[in-house]
C-alpha cells in the first residue's frame, strides 16, 4: 500500500519538480514542499502560482522548504547541482533520502554525495525519458548504497524505478552515456534537416534515410527533436558540458559532445524568439522555416 504520509521536497520547482509535484499529488500525498531561488523574484511568479495550482506549499527559503521532509528532490540545473546540496546540508535532519535528479556527470554527482556525508541518505537518480506526459511515473533508475531501501515506497506511489546499481554515479553514468545519442541526433536533425529546407530537399533526404533506418517516422522525428531542442536547448547545452566531463572522466576525448553543446546552445538561443516559438506545435516544414529565417538573421 502507498504510504501518502510520506513528505516530500522540491528543491528546485521548474518543469521536471512541477510535473513529478503534481503526479504525486493526484496518487494522494499530501505533503509537497517546494523552494526556488526564483520564489522571491518577479520570475518566480509563475512558479508560485504553479505551485499553488498542484497543491504545494511554496516555502519562504531552502531551510524551511526542507523541514520534516521525508524525501528531498534536488531538481535544479545542471551547473547548480552542487550549491543546492550546499544550501540544504545544514537545514536536513532525520537523516531524509535526498533524490539528486540533476542531469550531472558521476563525478559531480560523487562529489555530491561527499557534500551530503551523513546528513541524509543520498541517491543518485537518472530521469531517463521525457518528464512529460507520465510525470512521477516517468522511468527512473536509482543508485547508491541506499537506493534499494526506496525502491518498495517509491514503486507503491506509481513511481517506475529500478536499481542501477549500489555505488553513487551507476545511474548518472548511464543516462549520461546515453544522451551523448539522444541530444547528438537532436543536434544532427537540426543540422540535416536545415541544410535540406534550405536546399529544397526534405521529402528527398527523408525518403532516402528509410532505406537506411525503415523503422523511423522522419515525419514525426523531425517536429518533435526541433521543438525540444527550441524550447529546451540551453538546459540540454547544459547537460551536454555533463556529458563532456563524464566522458573525459572516461577517457573518451567528447568530440561529438562538444559539438552538440554548440548546436544545442545555438537553437536554445533561436527558440527564443517569437516567430519559432509560434510555430512550435505545427509540421516540420513550418518549424524549418522558422528556424532557417531566424537562424540567418543572427548570422
Amino acid at each position: 500500500m502507498a504510504d501518502t504520509r510520506l513528505a516530500f521536497c522540491f528543491i528546485g520547482f521548474g518543469e521536471a519538480g512541477q510535473a513529478m509535484a503534481s503526479g504525486l499529488r493526484e496518487t494522494g500525498v499530501e505533503r509537497i514542499t517546494a523552494w526556488d531561488i526564483l520564489f522571491p523574484q518577479r520570475e518566480g511568479a509563475e512558479l508560485v502560482r504553479a505551485g499553488e495550482g498542484i497543491g504545494v506549499r511554496c516555502a519562504a527559503s531552502a531551510a524551511d522548504a526542507v523541514r520534516g521532509a521525508d524525501i528531498v528532490v534536488s531538481a535544479v540545473t545542471a551547473a547548480s547541482s552542487v550549491e543546492a546540496a550546499k544550501s540544504v546540508k545544514a537545514h536536513l535532519a532525520g537523516r531524509p533520502f535526498l533524490l539528486d535528479i540533476n542531469s550531472v556527470s558521476p563525478g559531480r554527482k560523487q562529489e555530491t554525495a561527499d557534500l551530503i556525508g551523513a546528513s541524509a541518505r543520498y541517491i543518485d537518480v537518472a530521469v531517463i525519458a521525457p518528464i512529460h506526459p507520465a510525470r512521477h511515473q516517468t522511468p527512473m533508475l536509482l543508485a547508491g548504497p541506499d537506493a534499494a531501501t526506496l525502491l518498495s515506497p517509491l514503486s507503491a506511489l506509481g513511481m517506475r524505478v529500478s536499481v542501477a546499481g549500489a555505488e553513487v554515479g551507476a545511474a548518472s553514468a548511464i543516462k549520461m552515456v546515453r544522451s551523448v545519442i539522444i541530444k547528438g541526433v537532436e543536434a544532427l536533425t537540426l543540422e540535416c534537416f536545415l541544410a535540406a529546407a534550405r536546399a529544397g530537399v526534405v521529402d528527398q533526404v527523408a525518403a532516402s534515410l528509410k532505406n537506411n533506418y525503415p523503422g523511423l517516422e522522419w515525419s514525426k522525428i523531425i517536429p518533435y527533436n526541433l521543438e525540444r531542442m527550441a524550447r529546451h536547448g540551453e538546459r540540454r547545452a547544459a547537460e551536454m558540458e555533463e556529458v563532456a566531463e563524464t566522458l573525459r572522466e572516461l577517457g573518451v576525448e567528447p568530440l561529438m559532445s562538444n559539438a552538440t553543446v554548440k548546436r544545442q546552445r545555438e537553437m536554445g538561443e533561436i527558440g527564443g524568439q517569437a516567430s519559432v516559438r509560434a510555430v512550435l506545435k505545427k509540421d516540420g516544414a513550418a518549424i524549418l522555416n522558422a528556424i532557417s529565417a531566424a537562424a540567418r538573421d543572427r548570422h
